[in-house]
């Protein structure tokens, strides 16, 4: 075998080390993502009730004393 074709065997080697890692740590495998915390159950609360609905808005009509 040439020194060529060693070089390129050792490259892909080294490059199959190299993506493997960065997987492995990465934000792309499950290892470099932070645990969801987990879900507590608690007695169902009741639904807080809806708010009032809002007066209807339009132009400001003030009375103006006539002199």
């Amino acid at each position: 075998m040439s020194s060529e074709s060693v070089g390129g065997i050792l490259g892909a080697v080294v490059a199959a080390i190299v993506l493997a890692v960065a997987v492995v740590f990465g934000p792309i495998g499950q290892y470099g993502k932070p645990p969801r915390p987990a879900k507590v159950e608690s007695a169902p609360v009741a639904a807080p009730e809806a708010p009032a609905a809002p007066a209807p808005r339009g132009p400001i009509i003030r009375e103006v004393p006539n002199q």
